[in-house]
């Protein structure tokens, strides 16, 4: 057995594949994990290997799907949410409901390179208690996706969130990191974002991504928008800082621009007379307090949904 940490028994390991109208890739999601697992297992690195889908209400077949595959196959586990809660939210739940000693979640679009699987079951033997699985690059990703994206990393290291650059949700947990995860009760989630902040050990594993096996993507623009505007909000408040910065900024401006009408009118300097001078400060100023407004509003929209505290998933069934 490969084993680098002789402290470190050979783990159980469950694989956590959130799922949204994933019917078309799923025979060959279990195919190729089961494939790895089956291999991992033969060189006694992980011993009683589990697949869990978790079906995020999935409007196609995704769940019959799962209930074939779980009918074929012990390994193969499946449970389904009441509705759609969002990935980050599916992840938690099969991380939290599944069993295992070691947990790794992985998207069902196989776009992450399951072969890297064995490389993180090796860094948990040296000791890593968390395991991240890191993009060499976005060439399978279109200019404006991956510009973005990319754009979005940089955005929130430079407001101090602790976040790993091309990192999105494949990685490995110890069981521990998982209790501790399980203590984390915020209802809008960012697992990237919220795992570093854990500690523990880490290492990370690079690999290629690959072109999606089948059917299309189900970020959309606005859900895109939506988990970045949730990783600002969830993990810096430096935008309601800004705001502060901004306001003092505005005011010495406004100021100075008394000053200076002051002075001219008392100098007999020329000055721009008519609207423009009325006008554009006035626009200028209400985009500022409209920005602001609409800042503090997303800050006060979080307060609001972690104040009703209802649950962040519900699972309407299992097998």
């Amino acid at each position: 057995m490969a084993q680098t940490n002789p402290a470190i028994s050979c783990p159980r390991l469950t694989v956590v594949v959130p799922c949204h109208n994933e019917e078309e890739v799923l025979s060959e999601t279990v195919l190729r994990l089961s494939n790895l697992l089956d291999a991992l297992s033969r060189a006694s690195l992980i011993a009683e290997p589990s697949i869990y889908f978790v079906d995020d209400g999935s409007t196609d077949d995704t769940w019959h799907a799962i209930e074939r595959l779980a009918a074929k196959d012990a390994r193969v586990h499946g449970l389904k949410l009441s509705r759609n809660f969002g990935q980050q939210s599916a992840i938690l739940a099969g991380l939290l409901m599944a069993p295992g000693d070691a947990l790794i979640s992985i998207d069902a679009d196989l776009q992450d390179d399951v072969a890297a699987i064995e490389e993180m079951v090796r860094a948990y033997y040296r000791g890593a208690d968390v395991v991240y699985g890191i993009r060499r690059n976005r060439d399978t990703d279109g200019f404006f996706k991956r510009t973005t994206a990319e754009g979005y990393y940089r955005v929130l290291q430079a407001m101090g969130v602790q976040l790993m650059f091309n990192h999105a949700d494949f990685r490995l947990m110890s069981r521990r990191v998982v209790e501790e995860l399980r203590n984390c009760k915020e209802s809008n989630l960012l697992l990237r974002g919220l795992i570093p902040q854990l500690g523990f050990p880490s290492e990370l594993v690079y690999y290629d991504r690959q072109v999606r096996y089948a059917g299309e993507t189900k970020y959309s623009i606005p859900k895109m928008v939506a988990l970045a505007v949730n990783g600002i909000t969830s993990f810096t408040e430096i935008p309601l800082k800004f705001i502060t910065v901004l306001g003092m900024l505005v005011s010495l401006f406004s100021f100075g621009l008394a000053a200076w009408a002051l002075i001219a009118k008392f100098l007999h300097m020329a000055s721009v007379p008519g609207w423009a001078s009325v006008v554009i400060p006035l626009y200028m100023l209400g985009g500022i307090q409209l920005l602001c407004l609409g800042v503090i509003g997303q800050y006060l929209a979080r307060i609001y949904s972690e104040a009703k505290a209802r649950p962040r998933f519900i699972v309407e069934k299992s097998v």
